[in-house]
């Protein structure tokens, strides 16, 4: 188990004084201490250190413990939930994430900024060489997170022992096994949940909607009625519900049956933005637990992301609003062929662009969800002489860029993206209109209600063989940058842009649920 302290320079010094660690395992700022020695600190520490550090005195912050799935697009809202409860409501917070294998130089580095009253645990890597190659995400999320709970405990006893008043522990979406753990130690069990609240809508329907249909969800004749949304194709539902027989659609089902176990569900969304899915979700039933809309959470800090400095410095030299930023979020890849169809449509649309490129991946469309890096050279993939053809209007960056710099700065005009949750909502506070190109998870029926329902996106359409032309792409860059239609789309995002400065200026729900632990009492 690896525990990272942050400002706690006395502490490292006292470890190091008792040689509880070897040289190779202390890294300043952060302290990574072997599993092994975990007990032998909690208990060499508590004599010195009660006065300072004893969680039992009357004045001490409430205590919340954080699970995330695995994958960047779980921690990163959750990063920020975490940062909230700590500037906003003095809470003190730990993080205790689940593995299958190494951690990615993504996470240390989110978890090493964070501040010294957020504290992350690192559980053991738990062995999935089980399963078989071609297991789907949510099993392996479920897997890993149902395996780590025995490591999990020893974290809450940990915890417990040292006086800290847990008030809380919260998981996302596939982090329900937790709350067994939790309600081990009397410790209240909820869900924050990092997509839209039409999603979560279907996620408690879906018990009720699995015993009505007997065929794939796919193959109905009518839409499917998810509470409080416009009705939706079933081929357009997330990704494990198009093949009920998969281990990935029982898990989903076993974890949305879990979900009335919660205290209550954290949703990032807010009303002006899923107003119908929002009162579908706060009405009152027996046994369904009160949801908060506490978005939208992402990441407001413009003044990281030193690292893409070269592409930010090239927005500078552009005109206002003319740049389309085309990114796939952290997990989002494409086939080979995808790719050289993107790049000729991009330099057919005679546009500016900034394009985040991976290298291609011809089997699977989230080769990058455990990790944002590509395994080899991305440019070495893109159409010859693509890049001396567009060169001065477009600007192509391998793998990453600093994305909430991108899309807050004054010349990004338009956002092509896989439309994941985190940047949808980046891209509502920053007040960027939207092509949309799902890809997986939640996707479709993210980029089906930015399209039909909150009318802020425009989605290009794939031909027979699955493949997006790049005469539609071009059509679709032009018509949101230049056209009448993107006009009505910029002028919808902007609207939603003023309704979540106000929403965040707000005293709102996670101030009421903040209020409520803060006076919840520990047994």
């Amino acid at each position: 188990m690896t525990i990272i302290h942050r400002n706690k320079i006395d502490i490292i010094k006292y470890i190091r004084n008792q040689t509880l660690l070897y040289n190779d395992t202390v890294c300043s700022p952060m302290c990574f201490i072997p599993r092994t020695h975990l007990q032998t600190i909690s208990s060499k520490l508590k004599p010195s250190f009660s006065p300072a550090i004893s969680m039992a005195q009357t004045d001490a912050p409430a205590h919340v413990a954080i699970l995330p799935s695995p994958g960047m697009g779980h921690l990163i809202p959750l990063v920020e939930l975490a940062k909230r409860l700590v500037h906003q409501h003095n809470f003190s917070i730990t993080f205790v994430i689940p593995t299958d294998g190494s951690t990615s130089k993504a996470q240390r580095s989110v978890l090493g900024s964070l501040p010294s009253a957020i504290h992350s645990v690192f559980l053991p890597p738990v062995n999935l060489s089980d399963l078989p190659e071609d297991v789907k995400i949510e099993t392996t999320i479920s897997l890993t997170v149902a395996r780590s709970l025995p490591s999990l405990r020893d974290v809450f006893r940990s915890l417990v022992d040292g006086g800290a008043r847990v008030v809380a522990l919260v998981v996302d979406l596939f982090g329900t096994d937790a709350f067994d753990v939790a309600r081990e130690f009397n410790v209240s069990p909820y869900i924050f949940f990092p997509s839209t609240a039409m999603a979560l809508s279907l996620f408690f329907y879906l018990p009720k909607l699995d015993e009505m249909v007997s065929c794939e969800y796919r193959e109905m004749q009518e839409p499917v009625k998810i509470p409080g949304c416009l009705p939706i194709h079933g081929g357009e539902l997330l990704d494990p519900t198009q093949d009920r027989k998969n281990d990935a659609y029982k898990w989903l089902l076993y974890h949305t049956k879990r979900y009335r176990m919660a205290e209550g569900v954290m949703v990032n969304s807010f009303m002006d933005l899923e107003k119908g899915a929002l009162k579908a979700l706060q009405e009152v039933e027996p046994g369904k637990p009160t949801v908060y809309p506490v978005g939208p959470l992402v990441n407001m800090d413009s003044s990281a992301g030193v690292e893409g400095s070269e592409c930010l410095r090239w927005l500078d030299d552009q005109p206002h609003g003319s740049v389309l930023f085309v990114s796939f979020g952290s997990g989002g890849t494409l086939s080979l062929d995808q790719i050289t169809e993107l790049a000729l449509g991009l330099e057919m649309s005679e546009q500016r662009f900034l394009w985040v490129v991976r290298s291609p991946n011809d089997e699977v469309s989230n080769a990058t969800f455990f990790s944002v890096d590509s395994h080899k050279d991305p440019f070495d993939f893109l159409p010859k002489g693509f890049s001396d053809r567009t060169k001065g209007r477009g600007l192509a960056v391998p793998s990453w860029a600093p994305q909430p710099q991108v899309l807050s700065h004054g010349s990004t005009g338009g956002f092509l993206t896989h439309c994941g949750w985190n940047s949808t909502l980046e891209s509502v506070v920053n007040g960027v209109p939207l092509i949309v190109w799902p890809l997986y998870a939640e996707q479709k029926m993210n980029a089906w209600m930015l399209t039909m329902d909150i009318k802020v996106a425009l989605r290009p359409k794939a031909s027979e063989n699955g493949l997006i032309g790049r005469e539609e792409i071009a059509n679709a860059v032009r018509g949101l940058m230049e056209g009448e239609e993107g006009k009505r789309v910029r002028n919808r995002m902007k609207d939603l842009k003023e309704a979540a400065a106000r929403v965040l200026s707000e005293d709102g729900s996670l101030s009421e649920l903040a209020h409520k632990w803060k006076n919840q009492k520990c047994t």
